[in-house]
C-alpha cells in the first residue's frame, strides 16, 4: 500500500505556498506557527511605521539649508 492510499500524503500535488504549509505544519506544533507569524507580522507593523516616519519626515523640512 502506498503513502498516498495510507491518506499520508494530499491526493494532488500542493502548490508551493500549499508545500510550504504543510511541511510547516508538520514540523511545527501549532503554538509555535501561530507565534512564528505573530512576528512576522509584527515586523512587516514595524516596517511600515518607519517607512511613514521617513515620509512625515521629509514632510516636515522640505529643504535643509547647507552652512
Amino acid at each position: 500500500m502506498s503513502g498516498a492510499q495510507r491518506g499520508l500524503l494530499p491526493a494532488r500535488m500542493p502548490s508551493v505556498g500549499g508545500a510550504l504549509r504543510y511541511a510547516e505544519s508538520v514540523l511545527l506544533a501549532g503554538g509555535q506557527r501561530q507565534a512564528r507569524r505573530n512576528a512576522w507580522a509584527a515586523v512587516c507593523e514595524n516596517r511600515r511605521h518607519a517607512a511613514e516616519r521617513e515620509l512625515d519626515a521629509g514632510a516636515a523640512s522640505p529643504l535643509r539649508r547647507r552652512s
